[in-house]
């Protein structure tokens, strides 16, 4: 792109996009509040109209970016030979020793801890702008379709094709998409297994912001099992979120008073996380893009969460046993 303004005719690929998911996935380094910003003031539009957030794509029509995007997006890219820094080079090399399933319509990965999912600021290595270098020369980036938040391991499924980046974004904007986390948390939950469905919202001074049990919030329901304890001091649970917010699992077990160990932002005690947030996205099933067959894929666990499994004396053993009891009610 030029430094003025651009003009973008809507694709096949594109057509049946909101508006504001077409510029999160056209410049994934930006914030959405540049986007609301620009599209209030009415310098983003859609043949030649002022356009919402929320406005569908359709085929054949033109978008005029403004100059502000071109510039701020040059500003957030990655410097020329980024991706050969020490550092970029360690993130990509766990990447790819971490590939769980490659077809050509998805990729998986089993997302290390540490390793931000998409760059913002400040955040020069990310998952997106190592994405080019898992595929050979020439191919298109993968494309995310989910997030998972920077301490959280486990399965990350990315998208090879914009067809598949929709289909899958699909997915998980329903209820399609299954996933199971395994949490370590503090103290025993009172009932082994059940359901949290507490509304959400975001509170808190901007930079301190956490999600918070609000009747007002959005709706946001987990199921949850328990899988081992260690008297009362801590437990090993299975949990399905069967929404999608920002923080939901986190947020839902410091809101029952059993933060994860290591989870301080909500809740965790200093004496209880030494190994950092206990928290492994251990499963994911989701229809397959080509043919909706479920393609399930499982991402082992971690080194450190499972040194912290075995000093309470759990058996990750006993999270697979537990996945059952979320099956029967649901999961």
């Amino acid at each position: 792109m030029s430094g003025g303004v651009t003009q973008h005719q809507v694709g096949a690929e594109d057509a049946g996009q909101r508006l504001d998911r077409w510029l999160r996935k056209t410049y994934p380094a930006l914030p959405q509040s540049l986007f609301q910003r620009l599209l209030r003031s009415g310098q983003i539009r859609l043949d030649g109209k002022r356009a919402k957030a929320a406005t569908p794509l359709q085929l054949g029509q033109i978008l005029r970016l403004p100059p502000q995007l071109t510039a701020a997006d040059a500003e957030a890219a990655p410097p020329r030979g980024e991706q050969e820094t020490p550092e970029a080079k360690a993130a990509l090399e766990s990447l790819r020793a971490g590939l769980l399933y490659e077809d050509r319509y998805v990729l998986a990965l089993n997302k290390p801890v540490g390793l931000a999912v998409q760059g913002g600021s400040g955040q020069r290595i990310s998952i997106d702008r190592l994405a080019a270098g898992l595929v050979p020369p020439g191919a298109a980036a993968p494309r995310l379709v989910h997030r998972l938040d920077r301490d959280t391991s486990g399965v990350l499924l990315l998208a090879k094709t914009a067809a598949a980046a929709r289909h899958l974004a699909e997915s998980f904007k329903g209820r399609s998409a299954r996933k199971l986390y395994w949490a370590l948390v503090q103290g025993v939950p009172r009932r082994r297994a059940g359901r949290i469905d507490r509304a959400l919202a975001k509170q808190g001074q901007q930079g301190q912001e956490r999600m918070q049990a609000d009747p007002e919030g959005q709706a946001a329901e987990t199921l949850y099992a328990t899988a081992a304890t260690a008297g009362a001091k801590a437990s090993l649970l299975v949990l399905a979120p069967l929404t999608g917010r920002t923080h939901q699992i986190r947020a839902h077990l410091a809101a029952i008073g059993h933060p994860i160990l290591g989870d301080f932002k909500y809740g965790a005690t200093k004496q209880a996380g030494e190994a950092g947030l206990l928290l492994h996205a251990a499963e994911l099933a989701v229809p397959h893009p080509e043919d909706e067959t479920t393609l399930r894929i499982a991402a082992p666990a971690p080194a450190a969460f499972l040194a912290a499994c075995q000093s309470f004396g759990f058996e990750t053993k006993s999270a697979e046993l537990a996945v059952a009891q979320l099956e029967a009610r649901g999961a």
